[in-house]
């Protein structure tokens, strides 16, 4: 029987010593040359493919014992122009399918580097301070990053670490600056994190960088996230919906089922009939005051002309921020350990979802407002408005129902139908919120929210009793679950 062969790397080089085998492997058909001297086992994938997917074990076969560095050990990933800048002894260039490894001369690993497949990754400290010398690309981009770019990572090592975290970068640049000969490039960084620090007069450029310097600090991913959110809203076609015409009576009324779904999404469930007597009656459950409270504390707001005839546009930011606050006061003004109206203290998440940091609330917030009256139509700012509030999540607690509340506040200010987002619909609701964190794919929300709109608009809401049997037709106050589906009443 035939010696069967031992499998090949995917990647591997052709050195003296076995050459003749990978000649042999070449002629059999399990290897074949992507490169000089590189050959993989992969008989079917791109080149490119296979070198972008061994990266880090490619560099260590062709350059050993060299540092990832520059911008690559900042980015973690080639650049643009694939780009991977290496520091070894000269300087030099392998072109690859997809890739060029860019040799920089400079030092071996020093302290802080980190090994990785056979060579080592630059650490942040010493990354930043070569980042900082002048570079020239004669052709492709350059190694190094704009100032501002790292006043950006500096920044966001603030808020990640704190100053701290800082501090330390700062003290391991100055034990590293002689072996790189990056004596000036120090004096940049150091004066970049006195500057984030309030510790220097230093002249930032980035504009997150400003903004903390200021002391109004926000977070740029979730910005960007906002961004998008507006290009996705102003890209749908605006919606037609008539002018609600609701007496006082069916505004109340509709309000009290707002109010009464936005507290059962977010887990305080009653019976309807419950609901009614604690909102209409004054009825306060004993074993359950502070759900109770949380049911009328959202009617109060939800159900007043103070909060909910008043737009963005209408407000300054700051009367807009004021408002917000004193929104969930009332909402959340039966549980006082929740510091009702305040900005939270520690982080908050849902899932998989960490919120915007307590320290960047009020500057995220403010960005985010900027957002909201950026767009044309009411409902498309009621969206925006439900979603920047959600993702910040500026509270301890009650952030879903106020972020609900003030959605409605956008389209009632401009006289259009209130959005009801009823029991049926919560999955799907929540599947749209994290499909628009995690992908920025936005219409799954859009149509959850324009369902609540058309459901609000098909319900005569004047009478109580008359709006209670539409709504159960409509499934409204039914638990998702298979076979049973919303449905606008007839």
């Amino acid at each position: 029987m035939p010696k069967k062969s031992p499998p090949l790397p995917d990647v591997f080089v052709s050195t003296a010593q076995t050459s003749r085998a990978v000649a042999q492997a070449v002629s059999e058909q399990r290897a074949r040359k992507i490169a000089p001297r590189l050959f993989t086992s992969d008989m079917t994938s791109a080149p490119e493919r296979i070198v972008a997917r061994n990266l880090y074990h490619v560099v260590s076969l062709l350059v050993p014992a060299t540092v990832i560095s520059h911008r690559t050990a900042i980015e973690n990933r080639p650049a643009e122009d694939g780009s991977v800048f290496v520091s070894a002894p000269y300087e030099r260039r392998l072109a690859l399918p997809g890739t060029v490894i860019r040799l920089v001369e400079g030092p071996g690993p020093l302290a802080g580097d980190r090994p990785l497949m056979g060579v080592h990754l630059a650490s942040r400290a010493r990354a930043l301070l070569e980042c900082l010398k002048p570079s020239r690309a004669r052709s492709g981009v350059a190694r190094g990053l704009p100032r501002s770019r790292i006043e950006e990572e500096l920044e966001r090592d603030l808020r990640g670490g704190g100053p701290d975290a800082l501090n330390r970068l700062r003290d391991e640049a100055r034990e590293l600056a002689p072996a790189l000969d990056a004596a000036h490039e120090f004096d940049v960084l150091h004066d970049i994190i006195g500057g984030l620090l309030h510790t220097r007069p230093v002249r930032l450029t980035a504009p997150v960088a400003l903004a903390r310097a200021a002391g109004m600090p926000y977070d740029p991913d979730r910005l960007q996230l906002f961004q998008s959110l507006l290009g996705s809203l102003r890209a749908l076609p605006a919606r037609a919906m008539a002018e609600s015409t609701q007496s006082t009576e069916a505004f109340m009324n509709c309000a009290f089922f707002d109010a009464y779904f936005s507290n059962y999404i977010e887990g305080t469930k009653f019976k309807v009939e419950e609901a009614q007597d604690i909102v209409f009656h004054g009825v306060l459950p004993t074993a359950r005051p502070k759900d109770a409270h949380d049911v009328l504390g959202t009617y109060r707001v939800v159900s007043s002309d103070e909060f909910m005839r008043r737009s963005v546009v209408d407000d300054t930011t700051d009367q807009f921020l004021e408002r917000l606050r004193a929104a969930h006061r009332h909402i959340m003004g039966g549980r006082p350990e929740e510091r009702p109206g305040e900005w939270k203290t520690a982080e908050n998440m849902a899932g998989t979802t960490v919120f915007v940091h307590p320290d960047l609330v009020e500057g995220t917030l403010r960005k985010g407002v900027e957002i909201v009256r950026a767009l044309d139509t009411p409902f498309h700012r009621a969206v925006a408005m439900m979603f920047v509030l959600s993702e910040v999540h500026p509270f301890g607690d009650g952030n879903g129902r106020v972020s609900r509340a003030f959605m409605n506040a956008e389209v009632l200010a401009a006289g259009k139908p209130r959005i009801l987002v009823p029991i049926i619909v919560r999955d799907e609701y929540i599947t749209g919120l994290r499909l628009m964190t995690r992908e920025s794919h936005i219409q799954t929300l859009v149509d959850v929210l324009s369902f609540g709109q058309r459901l609000t608009t098909a319900v005569e809401f004047s009478s109580y009793d008359e709006a209670l049997i539409a709504l159960r037709a409509a499934n409204a106050l039914e638990e998702p679950r298979p076979g049973v589906r919303a449905r606008i009443p007839q």
